[in-house]
């Protein structure tokens, strides 16, 4: 969150509250996306005031019950993306796929709470074994879900049923490329027939069922090698049956800056950052909330603060030691953690290099389109 954000947000904060509170809902937008929160039980509605009311004061003890969460389904991945620590092995935990009976514990403790659960972590989702009983369980929430992949699995006939019989909000499927020299440019090993034969087949699935859900979303992360196209990809995604696109801006994560400097765009409406004499600007402005409101649960039960954690070098808990989410989430060693993001954040490298710190707008998407209209 910017300065400006904040300030934007406490004068909003009369009428939000009264939206909440008196009729139950809430509309926002996550990187860009709509979403629409509504009938929210009197626990949820309360816990989000709570929640509120400590982005502003950011208290290590938290205040409710995480607002937005990312739950990692893997971290194995079947491309080698050259900036991601899975795919370029900077990664040190062990390949996992997250328990179901795990999941489904940890849903039946918070589901209800959120606004948001994000499916993904340092890994492919749709690579779990038993991906149609993890999205089943997160059915009946009324929570949005977000389920994020590179698509080169989305030809499976299994993986098919499992997101039309129990489809998460959005479907991001992320293709930074209109051909495949531009696409595995980036993400190597990706073919864009594997992704767009799915997009396509789930298009069609879901007109038979009449279904509106999944929507189906095109991520298109803008790069110095594939910037030329940008102006082609919303009539691109109309055409192989996706409903909306999201351009999008390349962020850094915990790892040397030489690692991104290939990939900056040279048109400055492109780029996620400031340069000046070749060095990333730094700002001053950006207040953390993660820490406070959006952790992340790893695949193999560990809590961390923020997601970009990803190496889980500051773990609050994990959960298959026993623990519940909420003995972890208001454990003392949360509370150091987050003592440190907040007054000392420079302590931890993936704070240092947080995707988000030197951005000057708080999204990491730039554009959206609704190709349904």
């Amino acid at each position: 969150m910017r300065l400006q954000d904040r300030w934007n947000y406490l004068r909003r904060a009369g009428k939000i509250s009264w939206d909440i509170v008196a009729r139950g809902q809430y509309e926002f937008t996550y990187d860009l996306m709509p979403c629409h929160a509504t009938h929210m039980p009197v626990r949820k509605r309360l816990n989000m005031l709570r929640t509120g009311a400590n982005l502003i004061y950011r208290r290590t003890h938290a205040w409710g019950w995480p607002m937005h969460m990312h739950i990692e389904l893997t971290n194995y991945c079947n491309l080698k993306c050259k900036v991601c620590p899975t795919g370029s092995g900077r990664l040190k935990r062990k390949p996992a796929s997250i328990d179901v009976s795990l999941f489904e514990r940890l849903l039946k403790e918070v589901g209800f709470y959120p606004l948001v659960i994000a499916l993904w972590g340092w890994g492919e989702p749709l690579l779990h074994p038993q991906l149609a009983d993890i999205l089943r369980i997160t059915q009946g929430l009324g929570v949005t879900t977000l389920v994020s992949t590179n698509g080169q699995n989305l030809n499976d006939e299994e993986v098919h049923r499992a997101l039309i019989n129990y489809p998460p909000t959005y479907l991001i499927v992320c293709l930074d490329g209109l051909t495949d020299e531009t696409l595995s440019a980036f993400r190597v090993g990706a073919k864009l027939d594997n992704a767009l034969s799915g997009v396509r087949r789930l298009a069609e699935l879901k007109r038979q069922k009449g279904a509106q859900l999944p929507v189906l979303h095109l991520r298109y992360i803008v790069m110095k090698h594939n910037e030329h196209e940008v102006a082609k990809v919303p009539e691109f995604a109309r055409r192989n049956g996706f409903d909306v696109a999201t351009i999008r801006t390349l962020s850094i994560i915990d790892s040397p800056e030489d690692m991104h400097r290939e990939f900056i765009p040279t048109d400055e409406r492109w780029k996620a950052y400031g340069y000046k004499d070749g060095q990333r600007i730094s700002r001053t402005d950006f207040i953390c909330e993660k820490a406070f409101t959006f952790p992340a649960v790893f695949a193999d039960g560990t809590v961390v603060a923020c997601d970009q954690d990803c190496n889980a070098q500051q773990p609050l808990g994990r959960l298959t030691d026993g623990s519940s989410f909420k003995d972890i989430w208001w454990s003392k060693r949360a509370a150091e953690v987050r003592k440190t993001i907040r007054d000392n954040p420079d302590s931890f490298s993936f704070c240092r290099n947080c995707p988000f710190r030197d951005r000057p707008v708080k999204d990491c998407s730039v554009q959206y389109f609704d190709l349904r209209r």
